[in-house]
This record gives structure tokens, C-alpha cells and sequence, in this order.
């Protein structure tokens, strides 16, 4: 795509459909049933459908989406999910384009509620034996408007402070101009990457896999720096001898390398 959206007299409405898939992962360890439970409950509520609901708002904020919708529940006994229907052509947060650079973050959006859907489930789960618990959020982001969803990237990713992220992007449809010309992808796009903020960068492993021709995208992160109590739930890594430590360290970066490669690396 060489040519602006904006500068393109389009025939009719833009119907091209962008969809974003965010999974993130937030890996804990909690050795008694007691601290898994606990681990699990405090996440039901940290992330319950109320806090959820939050933070699609601020999305549709960053996207400029009119929302129509609201649909959340809260599980029994773990879990909760949010769908939102939006609608087209509203206005987006001022200064927010589809160039190829990061959107806003946390701190600068405004929460104004004015292209297709939004939804958020969460996954709690937990190792039968190794004291691992893992918390999964699945979010899809899917527009049919001239804001890429790609702009709510960094907002997402500072919302939930997550050890493995995977992204999926994808364009599908046409959109023709006034000369009937058709249009697959009406933004620049080299890498989901280069959406992302270069603090949140520098902080995160990551890896691509795309293929430009089917205008398919995917990038996968996993944080760089490994600090154990980053990881356990009301343990101290003091507390803890020296080969637990050694241990329960091992047992949490094989977990972590696992889903991030998405495939069984260690018996």
C-alpha cells in the first residue's frame, strides 16, 4: 500500500475488517493449595468483568468507536468476559493516525465513548503438581473503520504488566476508491513492532513471523529480565533455601520459554 487513506476518495464506506488478537500470560508460582487458591481468586478479582469493562471503554476510546453494546459476566468459580458492539466513523482520539508508529498509552487517553466488536475472556489455571498457576487473557480487537486497531497496542499492553504477550494482526476484505480500484490494506505495516513503544521494547524479547502477501502478522514477546519475586505469590525469594530457590526458578523459565514457544520443551 503506497498511498494514504486519507488521501484516498473511497467509494462508499471503508469496509476493510483489521482484527487484532492480543493473548497475554502472567505466570505465578504459589506452593500450597491455600496460596493457589488465594493467587486465583485475587486474579478473578483484579481482572473481574468491571475492570474489564474499563479498559475495552478506554479502547474504543483510542479506535474512535461509538459504543452500542455492552455484554459481561463474571464465571463460576474463575473467569470473566466482556463483548462490546461498536459502530463506525466516529472520531478518534485527536492526533491518532494509522501511520506506522505506537499509539497512545494509559496516561493520555481521555475517556470519551464516541467498529464491529470488541471482547475479552480471561483463563485461570494452575499445574497439578509443580505449584505453577498461569493466568491467560485472550483479547480481539476488530474494526471496520479507518483507525487500525493497532493504535490500542500500547494501551493493552500496559494495562495488564504481563510476562508473555502474542499478537496476531490481520486485514481481510477490499475497499475500492471512486475509480473502482481496490484496496487490501489502507495503512503501511512492516511489523507489529514498530506500534509498540520503545520502553516497552526494550524491556521484551521479541520474534515475528508474518507474511506480508496475505497481509498476516504476528509477533510473540517474553520479558527479557527474570526477577523471582516478580513471580511468587506471598512468598519471599528470602524465605526460600538455596535450591528451592534453584528449583522453583527453573521450574517458572521453563514454563515461560514452553508458552512462549508454543510447544512442550521439557519433560
Amino acid at each position: 500500500m503506497t498511498e494514504s487513506a486519507d488521501k484516498i476518495r473511497l467509494h462508499g464506506f471503508n469496509n476493510l475488517t483489521k482484527t487484532l488478537s492480543f493473548n497475554i500470560y502472567d505466570v505465578c508460582y504459589a506452593r500450597s493449595e491455600n496460596q493457589i487458591k488465594e493467587y486465583m481468586e485475587y486474579i478473578d478479582e483484579v481482572y473481574n468483568s468491571e475492570r474489564l469493562t474499563q479498559i475495552l471503554n478506554d479502547v474504543a476510546s483510542i479506535i474512535g468507536a461509538n459504543i452500542l453494546n455492552i455484554a459481561k459476566a463474571d464465571y463460576e468459580p474463575l473467569g470473566a468476559s466482556v463483548t462490546i458492539l461498536i459502530s463506525e466513523e466516529a472520531s478518534a482520539i485527536p492526533g491518532v493516525t494509522n501511520a506506522e508508529t505506537p499509539g497512545p498509552t494509559p496516561e493520555t487517553v481521555v475517556a470519551h465513548l464516541d467498529k464491529s466488536h470488541l471482547t475479552v475472556h480471561t483463563y485461570p489455571e494452575n499445574h497439578p503438581d509443580y505449584g505453577i498457576s498461569t493466568f491467560r487473557v485472550d483479547i480481539d480487537v476488530s474494526t471496520c473503520g479507518r483507525i487500525s486497531p493497532l493504535k490500542a497496542l500500547n494501551f493493552l499492553i500496559q494495562s495488564f504488566e504481563s510476562d508473555i504477550v502474542s499478537l496476531d494482526y490481520r486485514v481481510r476484505g477490499f475497499t475500492r476508491d471512486t475509480s473502482g480500484k481496490k484496496y487490501y490494506i489502507d495503512h503501511d505495516i512492516t511489523s507489529i513492532q514498530n506500534f509498540i513503544d520503545e520502553e516497552t521494547k526494550s524491556r521484551y524479547r521479541m520474534v515475528d513471523v508474518n507474511i506480508y502477501e496475505e497481509n498476516i502478522f504476528h509477533t510473540k514477546m517474553m520479558l527479557k529480565e527474570f526477577e523471582l519475586d516478580n513471580y511468587l505469590f506471598n512468598i519471599s525469594a528470602d524465605d526460600l533455601e538455596v535450591e528451592q530457590k534453584s528449583s522453583i526458578e527453573q521450574r517458572l523459565r521453563e514454563e515461560i520459554e514452553e508458552i512462549f514457544y508454543s510447544r512442550n520443551i521439557y519433560k
